[in-house]
Parts: C-alpha cells; sequence; structure tokens
C-alpha cells in the first residue's frame, strides 16, 4: 500500500458528505471527472474500493465507511484549525453547537446571543434543549451548560448567567384558601404537589434548606410532567403546590395568580456553567463565545 495523498483523502470525504462528485465538485471548485480520479487514485493507492458508483447514485462500501469514521474526527479539526485563523483577524467564522437546560435556554442565552451574535455575525448558534445528564461532546456538541454538581472533572468551566438561583415554592390563594397554608414542609404532607418527572423518568423530590438543615419530600399528587409551562399553569389553576425556578414563577408572583410559602426553606445554589473538553481543539465560534462570556466580567471556574 502506498502512503496516499491527504489531499485525495479530503476529497473522498467530501464525496461522501456531498452525495456524489458533481454536488462535491461545485463545493470545491473543480470538475466532476478531476474529482472522481483523485478518488480513484486514493482507492489505487489503498488497494481497495471506497465506492459504489451507479448512474443514480455514489455510497461508500464497507471500507469506505469505516475509512471515513476513522478520518472524520481529523478532518474536523483540520477544519477547525483554519477557522481558528479567522480568530486573528477578529472574525471568527462557523457554527457554535450548545446543549442547554430548558431553564438556561428560557431565561439565560436570549439575552446573551442576542448580544454575542451582533458582535460575530459570521458565527451561527444551535442550541438543543436537555435537561439530562449526557456526555454532550461526544454528541457532537461544542460545549454544554449544565450546573456544578452534574459536570465532568475534566472540564473547564465558565460561569454564565446569575451566580444564584433558588427554587421557590407557591400555590393559588384559592388552594391555599381551600387545603391551608403550610408553615413548615413537614405539613406539606397530604398536600397536593405537582412534581417533575425527569426525561430519564426520575421524579425529583422537593429540597428545602434552612439552617444548614435540609428536608426532602417526595411529590405526591394528581400530576408530575417534565414540562415546566404544564406544571405552572396547574398550580396556576389550583391543583397544587408547585417547588420550581425561580424565574418561571416571576410572573404569576408578581401579579398575585401565585402565593409564595414557606419562604424561608427555600434552597437557593450556584448558578449554571457553560462547560467544555479542554483537551480538545477549540473551534473559533467557542472560543469567541468563551471570550465574550469573559468579558462580560465572569471568571473561570
Amino acid at each position: 500500500m502506498r502512503q496516499p495523498n491527504l489531499s485525495d483523502v479530503a476529497l473522498f470525504a467530501a464525496v461522501v458528505e456531498a452525495g456524489g462528485f458533481r454536488a462535491a465538485a461545485q463545493t470545491r471548485g473543480m470538475s466532476a471527472s478531476s474529482l472522481s480520479d483523485c478518488v480513484r487514485r486514493l482507492e489505487g493507492d489503498l488497494g481497495l474500493r471506497l465506492l459504489n458508483r451507479t448512474t443514480r447514485s455514489v455510497t461508500p462500501t464497507t471500507a469506505g465507511e469505516r475509512l471515513l469514521e476513522r478520518l472524520r474526527p481529523a478532518l474536523e479539526e483540520i477544519h477547525a484549525a483554519f477557522n481558528d485563523l479567522d480568530d486573528e483577524s477578529q472574525r471568527p467564522v462557523g457554527t457554535l453547537k450548545l446543549n442547554v437546560p430548558v431553564p438556561v435556554a428560557r431565561f439565560v442565552l436570549p439575552d446573551l446571543l442576542s448580544r454575542f451574535l451582533k458582535l460575530y455575525p459570521a458565527v451561527n448558534v444551535e442550541v438543543v434543549m436537555d435537561n439530562t445528564f449526557i456526555d454532550v461532546i461526544a454528541a457532537g456538541y461544542d460545549a454544554g451548560v449544565r450546573y456544578e454538581e452534574s459536570l465532568a472533572k475534566d472540564m473547564i468551566a465558565i460561569p454564565i448567567g446569575p451566580r444564584r438561583q433558588r427554587f421557590v415554592a407557591a400555590a393559588a390563594p384559592a388552594y391555599l384558601d381551600a387545603h391551608g397554608t403550610p408553615r413548615h414542609p413537614g405539613e406539606l404532607t397530604g398536600h397536593q404537589l405537582l412534581g417533575h418527572r425527569f426525561e430519564s423518568g426520575k421524579l425529583g423530590v422537593f429540597e428545602f434548606e434552612k439552617d444548614g438543615r435540609t428536608l426532602r419530600v417526595p411529590p405526591q399528587g394528581q400530576l408530575a410532567t417534565s414540562s415546566h409551562d404544564l406544571k405552572t399553569s396547574a398550580a396556576i389553576n389550583g391543583l397544587g403546590i408547585i417547588y420550581t425556578f425561580e424565574d418561571f414563577l416571576r410572573e404569576p408572583l408578581a401579579d398575585g395568580r401565585l402565593t409564595p410559602i414557606l419562604e424561608d426553606w427555600w434552597q437557593s445554589f450556584d448558578g449554571p456553567f457553560l462547560y467544555y473538553h479542554g483537551r480538545r481543539h477549540m473551534p473559533s465560534p467557542l472560543r469567541a463565545f468563551v471570550d465574550f462570556l469573559k468579558a462580560e466580567g465572569r471568571e473561570p471556574a
């Protein structure tokens, strides 16, 4: 086997990604016949057929698929390295892929991304909302946003959003008139508690804190859901007591549709962190976003 030409390797990957020689040739600025010659030369160097060619389609062979699977991470690193050249001219280019929890997508990112994207018009951002604890890097994201207790130790973490947050407990005035107002978490027994069902199937527990003491109350009630909106609406409609992120309840608490309860037991916690792999090459859009957060006055964790 002769040592293959790296340019031919990249062109082979381009043909597979584009789904054919003609489409790949257009993006590469060369003729389809020249592109075909390069792939044939690569096949000759390797002594393997990499593509199945018909008049209607071009698809990788089993050997081609295996090769492309091994090549893709290296080609992405090369692409990212060229993207980084734009950093030197202050023009990051490319797509930033983020995996974030629902509260962060709703209450933290809108203002931040609005200002960030205006600063970097050549950057695109893709945001997927996900509350589960997944390996976001292995899943193909550039970075994730999570809370401190779920951060992997080998990640670099940058504070993003408010540095302190809290859960608040509340219920509709009509519910409290009918069932009474609990003054202590121990009095929640017998109340309708609106539960949060995680994507994993686990039911969240109401966790209260005061003077270093923690009380955990498993929710029991007619409704459990993964939807914050549904749970909030249920509380407003008098179906039970809700305990969730303060941001979800700001408006109904402010206009009186919900009444706060157990205020001296509300649990507070550190705000979210943007995290990414410190040993990976950093794409220019991610580097720009990290620098943007630091410029906001936040320090690395």
